[in-house]
């Protein structure tokens, strides 16, 4: 019974929280598709003289509004492979997978501009880790925080250009023959460009 409770009253708040979304005339779920580019901050601990190449790649996210002014939104991207450099030269490559999840404060009353900040969190997972002929790796996930800017300029009712900024919290332990020879820290800025779809 307890249990029975605790589902219908978050769901009540679901439904209060939806229609207070919905009452400013917009619909609660938003996606956007942006183009981003990976600015890595590659501060190198293990003295190696370590890097990690910038890129651009694409990026999608989904956004629920709890109210006109607060929402969650959940950023993907595809395996990114990247490039491990050591004074300058090649030593191999990577994949990392990094989804964050931020919550996020909205401004209104802005006329056409619709600016946004946002805290939360990164998952990296790293795999396919080929380094030094295999004689190199990385630890397989990475923890850290996010923190955006950004801003919605609307087109019409639904859609609208979107411009965003990111820096994501990303470092990995570097081991040369098993033995940890310090922290790799990526910490990029993520620069993207893109459009929303609000429903």
């Amino acid at each position: 019974m307890k249990k029975q409770t605790i589902v219908a009253a978050l769901l009540a708040a679901g439904s209060v929280t939806a229609a207070m979304a919905q009452a400013s005339g917009e619909g609660p779920w938003m996606v956007r598709a942006r183009a981003v580019h990976l600015d890595m901050a590659n501060k190198d601990g293990t003295g190696l003289g370590l890097s990690v190449n910038n890129k651009t790649i694409p990026e999608v996210d989904v956004s629920y509004f709890f109210t006109p002014n607060i929402a969650a939104e959940l950023v993907l991207t595809s395996p990114q492979k990247q490039t491990v450099s050591l004074g300058g030269a090649s030593i191999g490559t990577f994949k990392h997978l990094p989804p964050s999840f931020l919550l996020q404060y909205h401004f209104t009353g802005l006329g056409g501009y619709k600016p946004y900040v946002g805290a939360g969190v990164n998952y990296t997972r790293i795999t396919s880790v080929n380094l030094l002929g295999g004689t190199a790796d990385l630890e397989d996930d990475s923890w850290g925080g996010a923190l955006q800017v950004g801003m919605d300029i609307p087109l019409d009712k639904n859609w609208s250009l979107n411009f965003d900024v990111k820096k994501v919290y990303i470092r990995s332990n570097v081991f040369v023959d098993g033995a940890n020879q310090g922290t790799l820290k990526l910490d990029p800025l993520l620069v993207g460009v893109g459009l929303g779809y609000r429903f």
